[in-house]
């Protein structure tokens, strides 16, 4: 367990002075968000492309829709995954368990 923090704090200082480990942090992130999100279908990704387009102007019924494909692709496990993977210590596992 130690040698996991202290290998995450190393990470942690060593992608602040390396670009590349930045960008590879990122291209985890982005990973793990397309994950998420292929637990829609085509048609929904359309839809909710199209309800956050909307924004500010979306009536309740549209933003009770996006709230209900947010929920379909676990956001909180998503924001946690992400928190994870960009956190120099490890992170409790409840916090980072995705629901599927």
């Amino acid at each position: 367990m130690l040698r996991q923090i202290v290998t995450r704090a190393a990470t942690g200082r060593a992608a602040r002075s390396l670009p590349w480990l930045r960008f590879l942090s990122v291209a985890e992130v982005a990973v793990l968000a397309g994950r998420h999100v292929r637990h829609l279908d085509p048609a929904e990704r359309r839809r909710m492309v199209e309800l956050i387009r909307t924004g500010r102007r979306a009536t309740h019924d549209e933003r009770a829709e996006l709230r209900a494909l947010v929920d379909k692709i676990d956001l909180r496990g998503l924001v946690g995954g992400a928190a994870a993977t960009l956190s120099p210590v490890p992170l409790p596992r409840r916090l980072t368990r995705a629901r599927y």
